[in-house]
């Protein structure tokens, strides 16, 4: 058994790489570079990114923890749940599990029948998150996944139980519109008729608000970002000098679109050794790491039909926490 282990280990660890081969080279090639910022989250991403959520400067966190905090039972009422019907507790992007361990106290203490399913694609935040767990609320059953969003969809087509999806923290903030509302219409298209979906988006606020959350003042934000390029030199044996990229957020209220690049400060090239290219860069030549969209109810529901059907029916839900 140690030793299947031990090779399937092995065996996701090769697929991971080429994946970030793969996507490395697609995202440095185009004209506009940039890099898939899902690949923030290895263990040294993991740890930066929760003193993020504890930053004064970054807000989302904090307010959403309130919600659950505050709100525990009107999330449960709004969803409609019967405790003595089995359900499936699907959180997509579960990181640290801080505010999701509000419900989960909640639900467990008033014996609702369920498993706890967190998927994120970081396996240390997977890990360490179960040990939380196991010690905070032993009775807990928890069946962790590691992977991408959209990989998960293939799971969530098999699974025949009734199904609660927690999508939080803006984490669909980070993908494009169009990215989003395809995710969005496939998601619609593997859940049964009664599942549900708890949905979590930061409202489009003024720069002064949302700048500072991606360009705190201890700088934890910028070596989050750089993070990925020392990834890239640990993973894929690349020679990127992070002290020539400087850590650039913009973002502009009139379309509601957050991004964060890594400016190269001079003329460089870089090369990959596990993808044999190398990759130029000429002075203030912009890499996109990150995009966190902010809405309102007009690009919510700018979506093919289904897929506001879908979310119109969270919206009933969440207005009940007002």
């Amino acid at each position: 058994m140690k030793e299947t282990n031990t090779m399937n280990k092995i065996e996701n660890t090769s697929t991971m790489i080429d994946q970030l081969k793969k996507e490395v080279d697609h995202g440095l090639s185009t004209v506009e570079k940039f890099l898939p910022s899902k690949y923030f989250y290895d263990k040294s991403g993991d740890a930066l990114f929760v003193k993020i959520m504890n930053l004064p400067e970054y807000y989302v966190t904090r307010a959403e923890h309130e919600i659950f905090k505050t709100q525990t039972y009107a999330i449960i009422k709004a969803l409609q749940l019967d405790p003595d019907i089995y359900f499936d507790l699907i959180e997509l992007g579960a990181g640290d599990g801080l505010k999701t361990k509000e419900l989960l106290r909640e639900l467990d203490r008033l014996n609702y029948r369920f498993d706890y399913m967190p998927v994120d694609i970081s396996q240390s935040a997977l890990d360490n998150l179960k040990v939380d767990l196991n010690k905070e609320l032993p009775s807990l059953s928890i069946q962790k996944k590691h992977g991408d969003y959209f990989e998960v969809l293939e799971l969530l087509k098999e699974n025949k139980h009734p199904k609660v999806i927690l999508f939080l923290g803006s984490n669909i903030g980070n993908m494009s519109d169009d990215v989003a509302t395809d995710f969005l219409s496939k998601l619609s298209d593997n859940l049964q008729k009664k599942d549900k979906l708890f949905l979590g988006v930061d409202l489009i606020k003024p720069a002064s608000i949302v700048l500072p959350a991606y360009n705190d003042s201890q700088g934890i934000t910028a070596a989050f970002n750089l993070n990925l390029l020392d990834r890239i030199n640990r993973e894929l044996e690349a020679n990127f000098d992070l002290q020539f990229f400087n850590h650039q957020p913009e973002y502009h209220e009139s379309d509601g679109i957050a991004k964060s690049y890594l400016v190269s400060t001079k003329a460089q090239q870089v090369y990959i050794a596990k993808i044999n290219k190398s990759f130029d860069f000429f002075e203030g030549e912009k890499i996109l790491m990150e995009i966190s969209r902010k809405y309102n109810d007009s690009i919510l529901y700018a979506a093919p039909q289904k897929t506001y059907n879908f979310l119109c029916e969270f919206k009933i839900g969440l207005k009940t926490l007002n």
